[in-house]
């Protein structure tokens, strides 16, 4: 199977799934998912930094949105918690929902 597709199934299946969990629960998410949100904040923005270095621009956009938007508000509901507001989860759960559309989308075009 292509790496890209590898990457499409990757966000449906694990990324997407999660944004809808988390953004649904809310609230009532058990704790242990906290850290594991920052944890994955975290790669997320690490990750994408490099990519845009070693990439030199080549499709930066992509990982300019992951460092702008998905890394920090993973990193910023798992850092506030059961405190964070509601309108994180929404972004987060339209997040979910975009990232199952999108890669969806490109599933089947390939």
């Amino acid at each position: 199977m292509k790496t890209e597709k590898l990457v499409h199934l990757f966000h449906i299946l694990i990324v997407g799934t999660l944004f809808l969990y988390v953004g649904l629960s809310r609230e009532k998410m058990p704790k242990f998912m906290y850290p594991v949100l920052i944890a994955v904040g975290a790669i997320v923005l690490l990750y994408h930094a490099v990519s845009v270095v070693k990439h030199k621009g080549k499709r930066a956009w992509i990982s300019l949105i992951h460092i702008v938007l998905v890394g920090p508000l993973l990193v910023y509901i798992g850092y506030t918690g059961k405190e964070t507001s509601r309108k994180f989860y929404e972004l987060l759960l339209m997040l979910g929902f975009a990232a199952i559309g999108y890669h969806g989308l490109y599933m089947v075009r390939a």
